[in-house]
């Protein structure tokens, strides 16, 4: 949608953005988040920018996630993915994945899509920004310059509540406030109408 955008307006509005300290993980109380998770993703490299299949230029799919063990008393994980850049006042919100097994390890290409209810392992795929269930593709003004979008898991223990099907950021960050256990960090980044480098991955893509 925001492809359509001219790039005389995209550039005109290169000052406003949402910020990063609005990012659900930098809302974070200090003794709620102790320990960190290694997050990485096969398919691109923190900081580096992402393959258009996974954007609204190509295929628009989620990109593969892997991360280490959680620490011990983890109940559940929780995915949200934000664009910290959106010439919004808050940053948009392009994924929520709720209830991930503490064993699960990854999300491959692909996993965050429409689940209705959710899964019988107790996964819940979240409402984005635009009220839809699933993958909101990343889709910046043209001009507007690259955009951070930050992959943020959590690790819960079992006194986070239940946030209701297909919840939205609010519903989770109300749930698992005061329970988190330890986060992980992933930024890929994009942009449209301006020279950008693609940074290498380093892994081999997981199926």
């Amino acid at each position: 949608m925001l492809e359509h955008v001219p790039g005389w307006l995209g550039r005109a509005l290169a000052g406003m953005r949402a910020g990063a300290d609005k990012l659900v993980i930098a809302g974070i109380a200090p003794g709620d988040g102790g320990t960190s998770i290694a997050l990485s993703s096969p398919a691109f490299a923190n900081g580096g920018r992402l393959p258009p299949r996974f954007t609204a230029d190509g295929d628009g799919v989620s990109p593969p996630l892997v991360w280490g063990g959680p620490p011990p008393g983890t109940a559940r994980m929780v995915l949200l993915v934000e664009d910290a850049d959106a010439p919004t006042p808050q940053p948009l919100v392009h994924a929520v994945v709720w209830g991930i097994a503490p064993e699960a390890g990854r999300l491959a290409e692909g996993a965050i899509m429409r689940d209705g209810d959710g899964g019988a392992d107790g996964r819940d795929v979240g409402r984005n920004s635009f009220l839809g269930e699933g993958w909101l593709p990343p889709d910046p003004p043209t001009g507007h310059g690259e955009h951070r979008y930050v992959f943020q898991l959590f690790a819960l223990s079992d006194g986070a509540g239940d946030p209701g099907q297909t919840p939205c950021r609010g519903d989770v960050v109300a749930t698992m406030t005061g329970h988190v256990l330890a986060a992980g960090l992933l930024v890929g980044t994009y942009s449209r109408g301006e020279k950008a480098t693609v940074a290498p991955a380093g892994r081999a893509a997981v199926a």
